[in-house]
C-alpha cells in the first residue's frame, strides 16, 4: 500500500541514466530559479513604505515618506545590477553550482564557506516561509473571511509544494511555469496602465480613512537611520538572485551560458517591475495594512475597483508568491547535498530519491518552513526582518571569494573582473552591515544566531565524520586475526523459533555454543529444563535468575562475565524473533528490539536475528 501511494503521489522511479533528460531549458529554468526574486516585487515596495511611514515609535513621516521611495528604489536597482554582474562571473567560474558556498570553500577557506553555506540554507528556509505567507496574504486581501485560516493555508500550500518537488525538478518546473509568466504579464499590465493613469489621466492618490489617514498627517522627519532601515527592507528584492548560480548543473547544456542568460532575464524583469511599482506607489500613496497589501490597493485604485483585472492580479500574486518557494525547493536540496558530500551535513542529504531529486533535503526544508510559519503565525511582516541577513552575507562572501579567484587564476581581463567583484563585495558588505544594524532588534539577531549556530553544527558534524574515518581507515599492511568464536542463543521457551535458532547457531561451527534463558522464578526454570530435555537439544542451557523481570540487564551482565573469562572471544548473540504483519506487530513483546539496541553498542559482539514469519 505504501509503495502504491508513493507511486501515485510521486510517480514512477527514474533511473540514474535519465538525469540528463531531467535538466531544464531556459524557459522552464526562469520560473524555477527566478520566481523567488521576481515575486519579491509583491512585497519589497510595501516593506520600504512600512518603515518610511512609521519613522519612529508613536510618530509618522506622513506624505513626505513617499518622496524617498523612488530614490531608495533606484539604489536597490543599482545594487541589483552590481550583484547580477558579479554572479554572472561566478556562473562561468564555477559551473558545478553551489554558489557562495563553493566559491568561499575554494578561495576563502573552511570557516567562511561554512558561514556562506549556513547563510544560504537559512535564507532558503525563510524563502519558503516568507513566500507562502505572502501568497496567503494576497488571497486574504481579496477574501478577508479567510483570515482565521492563515496558518492552516500556509501549511497546506507548503505540503503541496513539497509533494510537487518530490516528483522531480523538471516536472515541478513545468507545472509552475505558467503561473510565473501570468504574474509577470499581470504585473507589467498593472504598471503600464498605472503609469498611463498617473501621467496621462492624472489620477488622484488613494483616499484613506481611519488610522491610515491619521498616519499620512504625520510630519516626523526621516532621519538617516530610518532611511537606511527602509533601504535594508527594500533590499529583500534581491533575495533569490543567487539561486541561478547555485543551480547551474540543473540547466541543459551549455549549462553556464544558459544559466547566465536566465540570470540576465531575471534581473531585467525584477529591476524594471520593482522600479515601476515604486514610481506608481509614489503617486498613489498606498498605506501598508495587515488586511490589504500595497499591491492590492494599487490594483484596486488603478483598475477602478475590484473587477476582473483586480482579481487576476491578486490570484497571479498569490500564485507567484506560493511558487516562489520553488526556488528554495530547487536550490536547498542541491546545496545541502554538496555540503553533505564535503562532510558537514548528514550523508543522507546527498542521496537522490526515486525521482532523482534530493528527497531528504526537500522534506527537511518543508518541516523547517512549517515550523517558522506556525511560530510566527504566518505573518509576512514578522518574517521579513529575519530574511535579508543571510542573503547579503552570502553575497559578500561570494564576491570576496571571486576577488581571490581572479588574483590566483589571472585569467584574461582578470583586472576588470576583479574590479567588478570588488565593487560587489564592498557594496554587499555595506548592505549587510546596514541590515544587521538597522534590523537587529527587529529580528535580524535571530538570523545571526542561527547562522553562527548552524556553522558550529557543521564543524561538529565534520569532526564526527573525521573521527569515524580515522577509526575505520586501514593501511595496506593492516592484518586481521582470528578470534575465538562464542555463540549465545537466547531462549524464552522451546518453540519453532528457538529450534531454528539453535540449528542456525550450530551451522556457524563456533568454538563454544551456549543457550541462555532469563527466568523469573524456580518454576519457570524447571519447566524450561523439562522442555529442553524432552527435545534432547545438544546445547548446554544456562539460566539467569531475574526476580525483577528485567531482560536486557541480566543478559548484558552475563556477556560481561563471559568477556572476563576470555577477552579475546568474539560473541555472536542469536535472537529468535517472531515477525507478523504491521497491523499486529504491536501486540507482541518488543523485548528483542530493546535488547538489539543495547547490544549494538557492545564491542566484539555480533547480533543476529532468526525470524519466524507469521502470516
Amino acid at each position: 500500500m505504501a509503495s502504491f501511494l508513493k507511486r501515485i503521489l510521486l510517480g514512477k522511479p527514474l533511473a540514474s541514466a535519465d538525469e540528463q533528460h531531467q535538466r531544464l531549458s531556459k524557459k522552464i529554468a526562469l520560473p524555477v530559479f527566478s520566481s523567488d526574486a521576481i515575486s519579491s516585487t509583491a512585497y519589497a515596495t510595501e516593506e520600504i513604505l512600512h518603515v518610511l511611514l512609521l519613522a519612529s515609535a508613536g510618530a509618522a513621516a506622513g506624505v513626505a515618506a513617499y518622496t524617498k521611495l523612488v530614490p531608495l528604489s533606484i539604489m536597490v536597482v543599482v545594487l541589483l545590477a552590481i550583484v547580477v554582474i558579479s554572479y554572472r562571473q561566478t556562473i562561468f567560474a564555477y559551473p558545478s553550482g553551489g554558489g557562495s558556498y563553493v566559491v568561499s570553500r575554494e578561495n576563502l577557506g573552511e570557516m567562511p564557506s561554512l558561514v556562506a553555506g549556513s547563510s544560504l540554507l537559512t535564507d532558503y528556509i525563510l524563502t519558503v516561509a516568507v513566500s507562502v505567507a505572502g501568497g496567503v496574504a494576497a488571497i486574504i486581501s481579496a477574501f478577508p473571511s479567510l483570515g482565521p485560516y492563515r496558518v492552516l493555508l500556509c501549511v497546506g500550500f507548503i505540503v503541496l509544494m513539497t509533494i510537487a518537488n518530490l516528483r522531480g525538478l523538471k516536472e515541478s518546473g513545468a507545472v509552475f511555469a505558467p503561473p510565473t509568466y501570468i504574474y509577470i504579464l499581470s504585473l507589467m499590465t498593472l504598471i503600464i496602465v498605472g503609469l498611463y493613469r498617473v501621467f496621462v489621466q492624472h489620477i488622484e492618490p488613494i483616499k484613506h480613512t481611519g488610522e491610515a489617514a491619521e498616519l499620512l498627517k504625520g510630519t516626523d522627519p526621516i532621519i538617516l537611520f530610518i532611511f537606511l532601515k527602509a533601504f535594508a527592507s527594500g533590499a529583500v528584492a534581491l533575495s533569490g538572485v543567487e539561486a541561478v548560480s547555485n543551480g547551474v548543473p540543473a540547466f541543459k547544456k551549455p549549462e553556464s551560458k544558459n544559466a547566465s542568460t536566465t540570470l540576465i532575464w531575471m534581473a531585467v524583469i525584477l529591476g524594471s517591475t520593482f522600479f515601476g511599482l515604486s514610481v506608481i506607489a509614489y503617486h498613489m500613496q498606498p498605506v501598508p495594512e495587515q488586511s490589504e497589501t500595497v499591491l492590492a490597493q494599487l490594483a484596486e485604485h488603478i483598475y477602478g475597483g475590484r473587477n476582473i483585472l483586480y482579481f487576476i492580479t491578486q490570484f497571479a500574486t498569490f500564485a507567484i508568491l506560493i511558487l516562489a518557494a520553488n526556488t528554495a525547493y530547487a536550490d536547498y536540496p542541491r546545496l545541502s547535498s554538496i555540503i553533505a558530500k564535503d562532510g558537514f551535513l548528514p550523508r543522507q542529504f546527498s542521496n537522490r530519491g526515486s525521482r532523482l531529486v534530493f528527497s531528504n533535503g526537500i522534506i527537511f526544508l518543508a518541516l523547517m518552513a512549517i515550523a517558522l510559519v506556525v511560530v510566527f503565525g504566518g505573518k509576512i511582516g514578522a518574517l521579513i526582518p529575519l530574511y535579508a541577513v543571510g542573503v547579503f552575507t552570502g553575497f559578500t562572501l561570494s564576491q570576496t571569494g571571486m576577488c581571490v579567484h581572479h588574483i590566483k587564476i589571472k585569467e584574461p581581463r582578470w583586472k576588470l573582473n576583479l574590479t567588478i567583484n570588488a565593487i560587489g563585495a564592498l557594496t554587499t558588505a555595506l548592505v549587510t552591515l546596514i541590515v544587521i544594524t538597522t534590523k537587529f532588534l527587529s529580528g535580524a539577531y535571530v538570523s545571526v544566531i542561527v547562522i553562527v549556530v548552524l556553522a558550529a553544527a557543521f564543524k561538529a558534524i565534520s569532526r564526527h565524520y573525521k573521527r569515524v574515518k580515522s577509526v575505520v581507515s586501514v593501511t595496506p599492511d593492516f592484518k586481521t586475526y582470528r578470534h575465538q568464536h562464542l555463540v549465545v542463543v537466547l531462549v524464552g521457551s522451546v518453540n519453532k523459533g528457538v529450534l531454528l535458532a539453535v540449528q542456525y547457531a550450530r551451522s556457524l561451527a563456533p568454538d563454544r555454543l551456549i543457550a541462555v534463558s532469563v527466568v523469573t522464578d524456580p518454576d519457570e526454570e524447571r519447566h524450561l529444563r523439562e522442555q529442553w530435555d524432552a527435545f534432547s537439544l545438544p546445547v548446554d542451557l544456562h539460566t539467569i535468575s531475574s526476580p525483577y523481570r528485567d531482560l536486557t540487564g541480566p543478559v548484558l551482565a552475563y556477556l560481561d562475565e563471559l568477556d572476563r573469562e576470555d577477552a579475546d572471544e568474539m560473541i555472536t548473540v542469536v535472537i529468535p524473533e517472531f515477525v507478523t504483519n504491521f497491523s499486529s506487530q504491536w501486540l507482541h513483546n518488543q523485548s528483542a528490539l530493546a535488547l538489539k539496541a543495547k547490544l549494538l553498542y557492545r564491542p566484539n559482539t555480533v547480533v543476529t536475528s532468526v525470524p519466524v514469519i507469521v502470516d
